[in-house]
């Protein structure tokens, strides 16, 4: 009989227990004034931000380049260099065929060195980029990654055309208002965003 007892006490006091209702806290964010005030707090923390504008380029008469003009500066990068060989091309004078006008080829420290991190399958690759035709620019930036440091220039100086084959590089730079492409297609080379391309293949 005892053990009885005990055992339906038990079971009143769990019931008890569980019938206790739970009290909401007054910070819950389910309450609307809570609601209301996360949502003043977001939209002054937005409006205290410092808003980034982009400077346009004072060389940018709407989406022609001014500064672009013969003697053109071109900035090869390491597949263009690569791509031209294969497709047995002279650098300058398929440039020169391009554009009817004269062109300085351009290359980057971190081009050159990408090239000698290739190996010895790429050193006729080297040898044509320390040719004295082509113009060295130094760089200053840390590591050898070079389509950010083509990125950087462009970005900086709208006075470039940049040669190059690689699809992601490419759609970077369109990004870019006014800086031309070069690329080999049909075993020569050719040019997008330029309007006095006269040598291009259509």
């Amino acid at each position: 009989m005892g053990r009885s007892k005990n055992r339906k006490t038990q079971k009143f006091a769990k019931r008890k227990f569980a019938a206790v209702k739970k009290i909401i806290s007054p910070k819950d964010m389910r309450f609307k004034h809570n609601q209301e005030s996360a949502a003043k707090k977001a939209q002054e923390k937005k409006e205290k931000e410092v808003r980034h504008v982009q400077q346009v380029s004072s060389a940018m008469f709407f989406k022609y380049n001014t500064q672009l003009g013969p003697p053109y500066r071109i900035i090869i990068d390491t597949n263009f260099v690569n791509f031209a060989i294969r497709n047995k091309i002279d650098i300058l004078k398929g440039m020169m065929d391009c554009l009817y006008a004269k062109c300085i080829p351009t290359v980057t420290d971190c081009v050159v060195a990408e090239l000698e991190k290739m190996g010895s399958q790429y050193r006729v690759a080297c040898r044509l980029v320390r040719d004295e035709a082509f113009e060295r620019l130094p760089c200053l930036h840390k590591g050898t990654y070079a389509d950010d440091c083509i990125m950087n220039r462009i970005t900086q100086h709208k006075c470039y055309i940049v040669a190059t084959c690689d699809r992601d590089l490419k759609r970077r730079i369109r990004k870019v208002a006014g800086v031309p492409i070069m690329y080999v297609s049909q075993h020569r080379f050719t040019i997008e965003r330029m309007p006095d391309d006269f040598g291009a293949p259509r």
